[in-house]
This record gives structure tokens, sequence and C-alpha cells, in this order.
């Protein structure tokens, strides 16, 4: 299958159009071969075509990401990189008649719920050609004009709130509308957008971005403009639908943050890891994707400590300018950490199962946080984490972000005994710490298209379908990952689809 020039996709490419299953299976009702084709038939009365049924409910998913070598540097011009984490956020997607003429956003996790009349919507505004976008367009701001006319519809959101909870809740109503009126039509069907997620928010995992990212591939989806995913789709197609789904939650990003670097949305979209650098900030950042990167055990510990990336940038950027030379060497052994662990990373004789390769990445860890340390952004609680860590010989422990309190990751040695894992579990419960079992480098954006969880048979109806209900009642995150989790375990996530664009 060639890779299609976006302009001549017209309606979107083999894989979605008039597919009554979803992505890239091959069952089109359009052509008359389907499952559905006899409800596209003419009727014999009337001699008319019956009105196409309504899509299946179906989902998608997207990680949070974690920075594991180079913050702080990376805002002076270094390299730095960042990998998905297999925390995710989970989109339900469920279109209603034709007759319901509304669109709602359900976030349960953050209490906001908010219906919108898809004609009332300032469709005359983003509609307008020199206003209108497609789907393969690059935005690399917001629109000031788009931006106003959404304004009314975004101000009668959870009026009855606190300010900090209204302005969560405003911004993350302002990113959905600015995408569904960018990409949708006055015609659209209306829908009900209901999200979950497994990441701590405000910890400096991305949740944000995950959530940004499944909205983008929701609503292309719905447009039929992605072709897949599946596990003959070229490489250089693959690419192509992750950056089309990577430029519109970008476009989210700056609804919720403003200027924002890209890397979340990134690395969200296509998982792995990526080398990220931005030395002129008139320009968009350098970005190498490292497709290879493998799945790797990590301990992620959430200090439950407020804290401000701001003021962590601030200090860091004070101390450099009171001792300039000393700073600057800090912020080059860093690169230089940066740049030995891609490379370590990449080498053919790399073994994620190997101690001695996992030594050679979690050593540069260790010295990433040291140099972190000597920088003034560590915490009393981070250094708790390293300190029970290192007594129990778990792993290597770093903080990743801004520090000043958020998250801890430890790369886990192979073959841990579980009994120091449950006493370290214990003793990080009994001092007020969330503790997350998960991996570093797994999968990105994936759909599960309908939304029914396949059972293990080869019945291809066989299966439990995630309705509603049953995604709204899940009971925390543990629960979300019991009943959708793309990791689950015993055959649970089976049926999830992943653009893949590794080379391996």
């Amino acid at each position: 299958m060639a890779v299609r020039d976006p302009e001549m996709l017209n309606g979107g490419p083999d894989g979605l159009r008039g597919s009554s299953n979803g992505p890239g299976n091959g069952l089109s009702y359009v052509n008359g071969n389907g499952p559905l084709a006899h409800r596209l038939k003419p009727d014999r009365r009337t001699g008319r075509k019956q009105s196409s049924p309504m899509a299946p409910d179906f989902m998608v998913s997207a990680p949070g990401k974690v920075i594991v070598f180079g913050e702080h540097s990376v805002v002076h011009g270094k390299a730095a990189i960042a990998a998905a984490i297999s925390l995710r956020s989970y989109l339900h997607v469920t279109t209603l008649s034709k007759s319901k003429r509304t669109v709602s956003l359900r976030f349960p996790d953050i209490d906001l719920v908010h219906t919108w009349n898809i004609d009332d919507l300032p469709w005359d505004v983003f509609q307008q050609p020199s206003k209108k976008k497609s789907y393969y367009s690059l935005v690399t701001q917001l629109d000031p004009d788009l931006v106003a006319a959404l304004q009314p519809h975004i101000a009668v959101v959870s009026p009855e709130q606190p300010d900090e909870i209204r302005k969560v809740h405003r911004n993350s109503a302002s990113a959905f509308l600015y995408l569904f009126l960018s990409l949708g039509s006055p015609s659209f069907p209306g829908c009900l957008y209901t999200l979950r997620s497994t990441i701590p928010i405000s910890a400096g995992l991305g949740s944000s971005a995950s959530i940004s990212v499944c909205l983008s591939a929701a609503l292309l989806i719905q447009l039929r403009t992605l072709s897949g995913p599946h596990p003959d789709q070229p490489l250089e197609e693959a690419r192509l639908q992750i950056e089309r789904i990577n430029r519109w939650a970008f476009v989210s990003e700056m609804c919720i943050h403003g200027n924002t670097s890209g890397v979340d949305n990134t690395v969200s979209t296509q998982g792995k890891a990526v080398v990220f650098q931005r030395t002129d900030y008139s320009k968009p950042p350098l970005v190498r994707p490292l497709w290879d990167f493998p799945e790797l055990p990590l301990l992620l510990v959430d200090t439950k400590q407020p804290k401000s990336t701001a003021h962590e940038v601030s200090k860091v950027a004070k101390l450099k300018e009171t001792h300039p030379e000393l700073v600057a060497s800090i912020l080059d052994a860093m690169d230089k950490v940066t740049i030995a662990a891609a490379e370590a990373i990449a080498d053919d004789d790399f073994d994620d199962k190997e101690e001695d390769s996992l030594r050679r990445v979690g050593e540069l860890m260790t010295i990433n946080h040291g140099l972190l340390v000597s920088l003034g952004v560590s915490h009393p609680r981070l250094e708790r984490i390293r300190e029970l860590v290192d007594h129990e010989g778990i792993g290597w422990t770093k903080l990743t972000g801004a520090g000043g309190g958020g998250c801890s990751i430890t790369l886990m040695r192979p073959d841990v005994p579980k009994e120091k894992l449950r006493k370290l579990d214990q003793q990080l419960e009994d001092e007020n710490y969330q503790i997350f079992e998960t991996t570093l480098g797994g999968d990105g954006v994936g759909v599960l298209w309908p939304a029914v969880l396949k059972n293990g048979t080869d019945d291809e109806h066989g299966g439990v379908e995630i309705d509603l209900e049953k995604f709204l009642n899940a009971e925390g995150t543990k629960g979300v990952e019991r009943l959708v989790g793309v990791h689950g375990g015993g055959g649970e996530g089976e049926g999830w689809k992943f653009w893949r664009a590794e080379s391996s």
C-alpha cells in the first residue's frame, strides 16, 4: 500500500471509508459487500437508499510521558529524552441519532460535564475560506478570531465552580471546541465524548497531551481521514497517520497551555521516545524519534508534593546568572549524559533483559539526578524515595520533570524479589506516596473499534462490549485499567490496535 498524498484522499483512505467495523478491517458496506450492506440497498417500495446506520461506539487511548534525561538543561538549549509510559488516557465516543443535535464533553475525573447545541456553535467563523483548515493542515499558532468566537461558548462552562477548577474546565472545553469546529462541519453528528485517565494530573506526566491526542485521533477517525492501524501497514504510511494526529494534538495543547514545546503530544502520539532539543525559540524544536526504544520496567512514584515548574525554572536561571561558568558546565554535563544514554540504548549490544545493559542506563540516570540536585531542584521527599529504593537495591532513581516535588522514576533491576517490592510499596504508602508500576517506551495512540474487547476466541463477534455506563462506573484508575486497559492481563486488552512506526 503506497503512501497517499493528503490532498488526494477526498474523504479518507480505504482503511476507514465506509467501514462498518472500523480502521483497516476491509468490511466495506459502501460497495455492498459487507455484513451491513443490506441496510443500504434501495427500498423496493420507494427506490430510495435507506440511511446509513450510526457508527458504533469506539475508543481511543494515548499514553503519558516522562522526561528520562535532560530536565532543565533542555530549557537552555541542550538535548533531552522523553519517553511514553504505560499510564494512559481513554476516550469513549458515542454517536447519537440524527435527531440529537448536541455534543457533550464529559470528564468525570475532574467533574467536568458540558453539552453544547451543535447548531449554535460559531460555524460561520470557522468555515470562512480564509479560516477553514483541512485535516492535514499544519497549524503552528491559534487564530485570534477563532479563539474570540469560542469565548461565549466557553464562558458558560462550570459557572458555579471555584476559579481554579473553572479554569481547568474551560481550558479543556476550549481545546475540544477548537478541534471540533476546525475539523468538523455543521452536519457533524451529535456525539458524547467521555474521558477517563489513569495519569496523575498536574504531576508533569503529560496528562493534558494524552487527552489532546485522544481528541485529535477520535475526530480524525470520525472524519475517516486515517488508514489503519493494521499489521501490514507500511512504516511510511503509519508515520503519516501519526503526524496527522500529532499536528492537531499540538493545536489542542496550544489551547490549554498557550506556548508549548510540542514534545509531550509528540511522545504521546507516537509512543516510544524522542530526543528533543530547542536551540532557538524563534524556530521549531529539533525532534528525533527513537523508534527502536525498548520497553523498560519502571517504578513511578508521585511525591504528592505540590510544585511549580515556573518557579524551578526561574531558580535555575538565577543560579546561572550568579555562577554562569559553573552552571554552564553542569548543563553541558547533562547534555553529555543525555547523548550517552541515547547511544547506549541504540547500541546493538543493548539488551533490555540483561542487568549489565540496564546498569549502563541506570548509572546515567543516577548521574543526571546528581546534576539536578546540584542545581537545587530536588526535594526532601524525592531524596527519601532514592534512599528507600537504594537501600533495597531495586534500581536506579532520579526525579523527572521540573523537580521541587512531582514524581520520581526508577529503572528496575531485572528479577527483583517480590518481597523487596512489597516492602518498598508498604514503606512508600505509609509515608503518603503514590506508587505506579509501569513501563517506559511503550505504544503511542491506539484504537478500539468497535468498543469491544476480544475474549480470545475465534468468534469475530465474541468479546465484551464497553458501553458508556460500564466506562463511567469503572471505579478509579484500577477499575478503568481492568475494564479497558491497553495492558490488561489475561487477554483483557486484546482488540486494541496501534499505529506503530518503529523499524523492527
